[in-house]
């Protein structure tokens, strides 16, 4: 047999067998079990605890006020209530805070003494104040009511220099920040968040995504004729599909990203986008996005739902899957996932947070599903909550506990060796960071380490030194004079 058919058959029996690998490894991933079918910090798929388990669907028919028809979003309270846009049926249905009962629904009020109802109202918000605002988009305006649900104002046919002529204002998602300032994701909008004043006066479009064109892209747009770059796709700003506010006033943002690259934003008071992306330099989901199936490609996130304490959750409704990340922008962990067993999703499109319960918005199940965290998940998002508030000694024991239940975690060794790196035991530090195989940390603890052992043993490195210099010296006295003697 001659070399080149030795190579081919080589060849084939090693694609055959990585194919027998991968089948195996997703015929695997599709038996386990919900409670074990999870993912590392990196997207793929390991054997670990459940961070959050699936407690319990709640619908409109179990709440006795109808089936929910094509809800599209909810949000939860200061107080704890939960609000839910049931977009199909044109009313926004309060639960209690267990969700286990109805507070009331709110299908219209009154204004300027006419009875005004709702029509498709697709997002919802409850400020700081306890009033309710909401995205009322076939009627296109946005309604603030109070906690009475007495009409408290009105946000339509907004005008400005900036927009442009004949402009209609279609609202989908509504946010409010501390300031009784109102932030809208509008239909057909890419230019940004609209922000809207106190008085309801639009002012200016907020955090907007630039799209960078490639040099290839460019070189060929060059090349192209006008009648052929006509025909070419338009570089447009990114859409926006879900926002959230914490309470310093900054904007979270969820964006499509066709990049699978960033699909989570922070923006601050000046519209700038100040998030950490993490080692990986990524917060757009899925770090694996390869394949040809309908589930290929970058995650398609919907929604956003900031946590406290720099903890932020985005939804995916291509994979059904719950990515969440710390304020350096580390994924902390994912779970959920399409299907009808327990615990996943058909049409994921809203999230939201009350504690350590999470809360998912099924459009197509018209459910709310809830989540509670696991004694694992609890002990990830205490670490991390004591390390963003700077006790990072409290933090080691409880990042300790975290390795009992999955060693392998990478970021609870990082966050130990963080917080030796802080408190100045940078050889404690570089164990805990290698094995966390953080290579920028690493590098600091054995800089600092190194220039430990050089001022430790500076005195005698210099004594050893010149004690060295002074027996050279001898020794070449010595082999002169010798040499002088033998001749």
């Amino acid at each position: 047999m001659n070399s080149k058919k030795t190579t081919f058959l080589v060849l084939c029996i090693l694609t055959l067998l990585f194919t027998s690998f991968m089948g195996e490894r997703y015929a695997y991933a599709a038996s386990i079990p919900y409670d074990s079918y999870i993912y590392d910090y990196r997207g793929y798929i390991v054997r670990t605890p459940a961070p959050y388990v699936p407690k319990k669907n709640i619908s409109g028919i179990s709440l006795g006020v109808g089936k929910f028809t094509n809800p599209q979003d909810m949000c939860v309270a200061p107080d704890g209530k939960i609000y839910v846009a049931d977009t199909g049926n044109n009313r926004i249905v309060v639960l209690s805070e267990d969700a286990l009962n109805v507070v009331k629904e709110i299908k219209g009020f009154t204004r300027d003494g006419k009875e005004e109802t709702f029509k498709q109202p697709y997002g919802v918000c409850v400020s700081q104040s306890n009033v309710l605002y909401v995205a009322d988009t076939e009627n296109k305006r946005i309604i603030a009511l109070d906690e009475n649900g007495e009409f408290v104002k009105c946000i339509e046919n907004p005008t400005s220099d900036v927009l442009e002529e004949g402009f209609v204002f279609t609202p989908l998602k509504v946010t409010v920040d501390y300031a009784d300032r109102v932030y809208c994701i509008a239909k057909g909008v890419f230019e940004g968040i609209m922000v809207f004043e106190e008085n309801g006066q639009f002012s200016s479009f907020f955090g907007t995504i630039n799209v960078e064109i490639s040099t290839w892209e460019k070189f060929w747009r060059w090349l192209s004729t006008k009648e052929e770059r006509s025909r070419q796709t338009l570089y447009i700003p990114t859409e926006f599909t879900g926002v959230d506010v914490d309470d310093d006033g900054f904007i979270y943002a969820s964006n499509i990203d066709t990049t699978g690259v960033q699909a989570a934003r922070r923006l601050n008071p000046r519209g700038q986008d100040v998030i950490k992306k993490g080692t990986e330099k990524n917060v757009g989901g899925d770090l694996v996005t390869g394949g040809a199936s309908t589930y290929s490609g970058p995650s398609y996130i919907v929604d956003i739902v900031y946590r406290n304490d720099g903890i932020y959750s985005i939804l995916d409704s291509k994979r059904g899957r719950i990515f969440t990340y710390d304020h350096e922008g580390n994924m902390l962990y994912i779970f959920g996932g399409l299907g009808s067993q327990a615990g996943t999703f058909t049409s994921p499109v809203a999230i939201e947070e009350s504690g350590d319960r999470i809360f998912v918005l099924d459009a197509t199940r018209a459910e709310i599903l809830t989540f509670e965290a696991t004694e694992y998940g609890s002990l990830i998002n205490e670490a991390v909550r004591l390390r963003y508030s700077g006790d990072e000694s409290q933090a080691v024991g409880v990042w300790e506990k975290v390795l009992d239940f999955n060693e392998n975690f990478e970021l609870a060794n990082v966050g130990i060796g963080k917080a030796y790196l802080t408190a100045g035991d940078n050889k404690s530090a570089m164990k805990y960071l290698k094995l966390g195989m953080s290579r920028d940390y690493y590098s600091i603890a054995f800089k600092r380490y190194r220039n430990e052992i050089l001022k430790d043993n500076l005195g005698y490195i210099l004594t050893g030194i010149v004690v060295l210099i002074a027996a050279l010296k001898i020794g070449s006295i010595v082999k002169r004079r010798k040499g002088g003697v033998k001749e």
